[in-house]
């Protein structure tokens, strides 16, 4: 399911609900800066990463989620869900944004957090 969005940067906007992202999968909202990939672990927790990995641009929404990663299906790259970045030995950052649960209703920020500047497992 794809959504295209036209409002200003920082604004929060409804992308649907939580049901409307598979679990252990992901959802394409589509912008004028770039699509954005919302992922659902099985857990239910729902993040949000700039639809590119950050080592040759694949699109993250169709990777594989495990846990809270997500592996990039061109290169098997797996970027962590909740930092954006690559999981060691492998190094860069997906950008992230800020999502939140209103009841079941998914929101999502279109302004990007910081990058993280530090590697993890």
């Amino acid at each position: 399911m794809q959504a295209v969005l036209e409002v200003k940067k920082s604004q929060w906007v409804e992308i649907g609900g939580l049901a409307d992202i598979p679990r252990q999968g992901a959802r394409v909202v589509r912008t004028a800066d770039g699509d954005i990939a919302v992922f659902r672990t099985v857990d239910d927790q729902v993040f949000a990463l700039r639809d590119r990995c950050p080592h040759k641009g694949g699109p993250l929404s169709q990777g594989i989620v495990h846990g809270h990663k997500v592996a990039c299906p061109l290169h098997d790259w797996k970027i962590h869900l909740d930092t954006g970045l690559a999981v060691a030995p492998d190094e860069g950052c997906a950008a992230r944004f800020p999502v939140k649960l209103d009841g079941d209703r998914v929101w999502l920020s279109l302004t990007a957090e910081p990058a993280a500047t530090v590697t993890t497992d």
